[in-house]
């Protein structure tokens, strides 16, 4: 609920929300295209809103134990402290939106989309899924 006040208070903000492999990719300073990588770099200077939905941190955790990215869940916590990031819980609102979400089959996209739809921000996704999507806007070239 805070986070969403917080949007409501910031308005003339630009914002967007991040899915997992964006911040991974990111963190693990891994080849990105030049725009993603310069809304990373203005979030953490405070120029733009960034969400980073509570399923990214789930899936980050997750990839970290099969050894399947270099971060750490604990990594993208400290990240997330050290900037000014919003974290999207996930809450009844966002489940009520993810399941509207047709489009999108797997439901863990479903989810860093319907942030994004709820926020009214583009999610910074390279997956063509989401990419596809009636739903929601989307950012990453």
């Amino acid at each position: 609920m805070i986070t969403r006040l917080f949007i409501l208070m910031n308005r003339t903000m630009e914002g967007f929300v991040a899915d997992t492999m964006a911040i991974v990719l990111w963190m693990e300073k891994r080849k990105m295209p030049r725009n993603a990588k310069s809304l990373f770099t203005k979030a953490e200077r405070n120029e733009v809103i960034l969400h980073i939905p509570a399923m990214v941190l789930v899936e980050i955790g997750y990839l970290s134990e099969r050894k399947r990215i270099e971060i750490t869940l604990q990594d993208a916590i400290t990240y997330l402290n050290k900037h000014p990031i919003l974290i999207d819980a996930i809450d009844i609102e966002l489940i009520r939106n993810a399941f509207e979400i047709k489009d999108i089959p797997e439901l863990h996209d479903r989810l860093i989309a319907a942030s994004g739809r709820i926020c009214g921000y583009p999610v910074i996704t390279n997956d063509p899924k989401i990419v596809a999507s009636k739903f929601v806007s989307t950012v990453w070239d």
